[in-house]
């Protein structure tokens, strides 16, 4: 499809979308869905009816066949079904969904800089199973569920068209629905353009900071834009500082920032030859490669070669990959969280600051609290709270939806024992 195909879309089609199938939970079941969740798991099914695909709109029933709401089905899935309305007056057409998105559209613009943001996050505006992420005018679209899969043409049309209202005019779309997850949906991994070709390097700025985004191959849909008021947030402990460690740099951002607000010295370091190609290109565009030194390693191995060297620094910044994407790994989580913050610990100097955080929803709050706590007591240093913060606000946190919560960011002072 062309841009032209999507603002042509019609998306104010009052035509229901909803299937002949239905499902019934059974009795006592669905407690995260009556909690205010919107999962439906495959052991809470007690029966379906009718002629459906996977993939389709259903009614859903409890066991006395009253009401529960609309959702897409995938028998194939763990989550048997992904709400999308509550409401049994709802009419799920493409107007409905239209409306859903245009609602996305105008939180954002509410909450934060537009320029560079999610738009779409899933279940948390209440379209389940998809991001969407905007740099400029270009549009990245993940889907991770069969129901979003089926809707995903109809979900841009809609964006498209809200973005055109504002004056915004979407030049084009890369699909990154590569994520390993999908197949336990059922589905293949895929990636590629969903409208004309385009450069896949995308210029943006965030925080006066520039970057060439890699929506083709970058992680993710190319960037975090989920950092991006805790890449913010970090400035002032960085402008006054002479060096500044930044570690899991990917492409630059936290270093870029650290620079620019005014430390004299950063060192940036990523296991991926890539990130760091591209982290040195970032760099260049901010007149700041003077200031930074880029190195490929592995943090694990990195951090206790400085301690021994004797290295000390006023800043040091983690931004670790998720270290678990299961319950089964918390555990491991948990000791690799604590080793990474005490090595961390050690090489600030007194006085100093540590920023650091966790990106995985399984990593609860207080466990990774707990584990920088250890990390502390193990490092036999003092730290003192500055900041608590999450992800930016494009990344909303829909309670009773405990996967829309993942990013825990710290930023503490160290102090030596007194």
């Amino acid at each position: 499809m062309n841009i032209s195909d999507y603002l042509a879309y019609d998306t104010k089609s009052t035509k229901s979308l909803v299937g002949a199938g239905e499902v019934k939970v059974k009795k006592g079941g669905a407690r995260e869905f009556k909690a205010g969740g919107l999962w439906i798991y495959d052991n809470e099914i007690a029966e379906t009816k009718g002629d459906f695909a996977d993939g389709d709109i259903v009614r859903v029933l409890d066991f006395d066949g009253y009401f529960l709401g609309y959702g897409v089905i995938n028998r194939k899935s763990t989550i048997r079904v992904r709400i999308l309305s509550r409401r049994e007056g709802d009419v799920i057409t493409p107007a409905f969904l239209y409306e859903r998105v245009k609602a996305a559209w105008k939180y954002r613009k509410a909450v934060i800089d537009t320029l560079a943001c999610r738009v779409i996050f899933g279940e948390a505006d209440f379209l389940p199973g998809i991001t969407v992420d905007k740099y400029g005018d270009i549009l990245v679209i993940e889907s991770l569920c069969l129901g979003t899969d089926r809707l995903k043409s109809l979900i841009l049309a809609a964006l498209v068209q809200v973005l055109h209202q504002d004056g915004i005019r979407v030049r084009g779309i890369y699909e990154r629905s590569d994520a390993k997850v999908r197949e336990k949906e059922g589905l293949e991994r895929t990636k590629g353009f969903l409208s004309g070709e385009f450069d896949t390097f995308v210029p943006i700025t965030e925080n006066g900071v520039k970057y060439i985004v890699d929506v083709k191959d970058g992680q993710k849909t190319g960037f975090f834009l989920d950092q991006k008021l805790n890449r913010k947030a970090i400035r002032p402990m960085c402008a006054h500082a002479n060096e500044v460690l930044d570690l899991f740099t990917h492409t630059g951002s936290f270093g870029l920032n650290a620079a620019m607000a005014g430390a004299k010295h950063v060192i940036s370091v990523d296991a991926s030859d890539l990130a760091i190609e591209q982290a040195k290109q970032n760099a260049k565009l901010n007149g700041l490669e003077d200031r930074i030194d880029y190195l490929v390693a592995d943090v694990f191995d990195y951090l206790p070669k400085q301690r021994e060297a004797g290295k000390q620094y006023d800043v040091v910044i983690l931004d670790p990959p998720a270290f678990t994407k299961s319950r089964n790994s918390v555990k491991a989580a948990f000791r690799g969280y604590r080793e990474i913050n005490r090595e961390g610990l050690l090489l600030v100097k007194d006085g100093g600051f540590l920023a650091t955080c966790s990106c995985s929803h399984f990593m609860e709050p207080q466990m990774f609290a707990d584990a920088i706590a250890q990390a502390a007591r193990d490092a036999h240093k003092r730290i003192r709270q500055v900041e608590f913060r999450q992800q930016a606000p494009d990344h909303p946190i829909l309670w009773a939806n405990d996967a829309s919560y993942y990013l825990k960011f710290y930023i503490f002072q160290v102090c030596e024992e007194r």
